[in-house]
C-alpha cells in the first residue's frame, strides 16, 4: 500500500509518519507547507495532483482537513483521509466536507455531533493518542540530574494564549466587552459543558466580525459559521487566556508552580517561568520528574480530550486536568487521573496528593498502564484503518 502524507508541521506528524510505516505502508512524504506557510490552495491542489498522477495511492493523507486536497481527490476519485486534533478548524465549514471521498476523523464528539450530520458515511470519530515507545526512550533513560532540573512540586507546559488571542486588538464598544466579560466569568464557573455559542446575541457577533478586517471569511460554506467562529476563535481564545493566567495565579500564590511557556508571564510573578521545553526531548522529562501535572484544555475544545492529558499519562506523570466529559469513556478519575470543576477543588486536590506520594505514584502509574494497553497511535491508526477498510469505496 501506498499513501501520500502531507504535512504541515504538526507536532503530531512524526508519531504517525512512524506509525504508518512500521505498518510495512509506503509513505510518500508532501512538505511544501513545512517550509512555507502562504501556500495558496491551487499550489497545495496541484501537489496533491501530481502525486496521484504519478502513485498508485490507496489515499491521501493529512492532519487536519484542507479543502483543496479535499477537491483534488474528490475529482481524481482517490480517498482523502484526515484526522483532526485542533478545535476550531475553520476549515471544515468548507463546501468540501460533503465530498465523497473524503474520510474524516474528529477527535471531540461535541465538534464529531456538529459537523458529522453533513456528510454521515464520511465523518467518523476517533480520539487522540499517544506514543507511549517514544516516551519511554526518554523517561527510562532520565539521570538525577534531569530530575533535578525538571522535577517540582506542580508544573503547566503550554501557552497563555496571549499571543493568539485576536480578541484583545479589536475595537469593541463598552456594552459588548462589558457583556463578553459577563459570557465569560459565567463560563469559568462551569466545567463540561459550553454555552458561549448559542449565549451570544446578534449584535455581539456581528460587531466581532466587523471589528476584525482578517476575519475568516470565504464563499465556499455550507452554512453561516460567524457565531461559531466569534464563540470560539475570539471569546474561545480570550477565555482560555483569562483562565490559565487566574489559575496559575491562584496555584502560584498557594504551591511551588514551575511554569514552561514561550508566552509572556509578566503577570505572573510569583510563578518560576522556566521558558518552553522541546516538545519531543524535553516535555516528556517535565510531566515524568514533576510530582504534579496541570492541564486547562481550552473551552473550544468542547467534550473531548486535548493532546496533553494523552501524552501526560504516556510518559507516566501524574496528572490533574479540568473535567471533559469524554474522560470517563477512557479513564478512571480517582484512579488514572483526576480531574476538578473549580479552583477550590483543585486547590484541595493539590494538597492532597503533595502529602500523599504513595497514592500519587500508583495513580499515575495506572493511567500510563491504561494508556499503553489501549490508547497508543499504533491502537488508533488500527481503528482507523479498519473503518477505512470497511468503508473505502464512495
Amino acid at each position: 500500500m501506498e499513501i501520500l502524507f502531507y504535512r504541515y508541521n504538526s507536532i503530531c506528524e512524526p508519531d504517525i509518519l512512524q506509525v504508518f510505516t512500521n505498518f510495512g505502508i509506503t509513505v510518500h512524504v508532501e512538505e511544501q507547507e513545512m517550509h512555507r506557510k502562504n501556500v495558496s490552495p491551487r499550489e497545495c491542489a496541484g501537489k496533491v495532483a501530481d502525486w496521484i498522477v504519478q502513485k498508485p495511492l490507496a489515499f491521501v493523507f493529512s492532519i487536519n482537513f484542507f479543502p483543496a486536497i479535499s477537491y483534488t481527490c474528490e475529482k481524481l476519485k482517490v480517498p482523502y483521509v484526515c484526522w483532526s486534533v485542533d478545535s476550531p478548524v475553520p476549515e471544515l465549514f468548507s463546501n468540501a466536507l460533503k465530498n465523497s471521498y473524503n474520510r474524516i476523523f474528529l477527535f471531540d464528539m461535541a465538534q464529531y455531533n456538529f459537523f458529522s450530520p453533513v456528510n454521515p458515511d464520511c465523518i467518523h470519530y476517533l480520539p487522540l493518542a499517544a506514543n507511549v515507545k517514544r516516551w519511554e526512550d526518554i523517561v527510562l533513560h532520565m539521570t538525577e540530574e534531569d530530575f533535578a532540573a525538571y522535577g517540582g512540586d506542580v508544573a503547566f507546559v503550554g501557552s497563555l494564549y496571549t499571543e493568539k488571542c485576536k480578541y484583545d486588538r479589536l475595537k469593541l464598544s463598552d456594552h459588548t466587552r462589558g457583556f463578553v466579560d459577563g459570557l465569560m466569568e459565567a463560563q469559568l464557573k462551569v466545567f463540561g459543558c459550553n454555552f458561549i455559542p448559542e449565549s451570544q446575541t446578534e449584535e455581539v457577533v456581528q460587531e466581532i466580525v466587523d471589528a476584525d478586517p482578517d476575519f475568516y471569511r470565504s464563499d465556499d460554506v455550507f452554512t453561516d459559521m460567524t457565531r461559531y467562529l466569534t464563540a470560539h476563535q475570539y471569546i474561545g481564545m480570550k477565555l482560555a487566556a483569562v483562565e490559565r493566567e487566574r489559575t496559575l495565579r491562584f496555584l502560584s500564590e498557594r504551591f511551588r508552580v514551575n511554569l514552561y511557556t514561550r508566552s509572556d508571564a509578566s503577570a505572573l510573578p510569583k510563578a518560576d517561568c522556566r521558558g518552553g521545553v522541546n516538545t519531543l526531548s524535553e516535555m516528556p522529562k517535565v510531566f515524568h520528574a514533576s510530582r504534579i501535572n496541570l492541564n486547562i484544555t481550552m473551552r473550544p475544545i468542547e467534550t473531548g480530550l486535548s493532546l496533553r492529558i494523552w501524552d501526560v499519562l504516556g510518559c507516566a506523570g501524574f496528572l490533574i486536568t479540568n473535567y471533559q466529559a469524554e474522560i470517563p469513556e477512557y479513564f478512571e478519575v480517582g484512579k488514572d487521573l483526576e480531574t476538578y470543576e473549580s479552583l477550590e477543588e483543585l486547590e484541595e486536590k493539590i494538597r492532597y496528593y503533595l502529602s500523599h506520594e504513595e497514592e500519587r505514584v500508583e495513580i499515575a502509574i495506572n493511567g500510563y498502564e491504561k494508556l499503553k494497553k489501549y490508547h497508543t497511535y499504533e491502537m488508533r491508526l488500527a481503528q482507523m484503518i479498519q473503518i477505512l477498510t470497511n468503508n473505502m469505496t464512495p
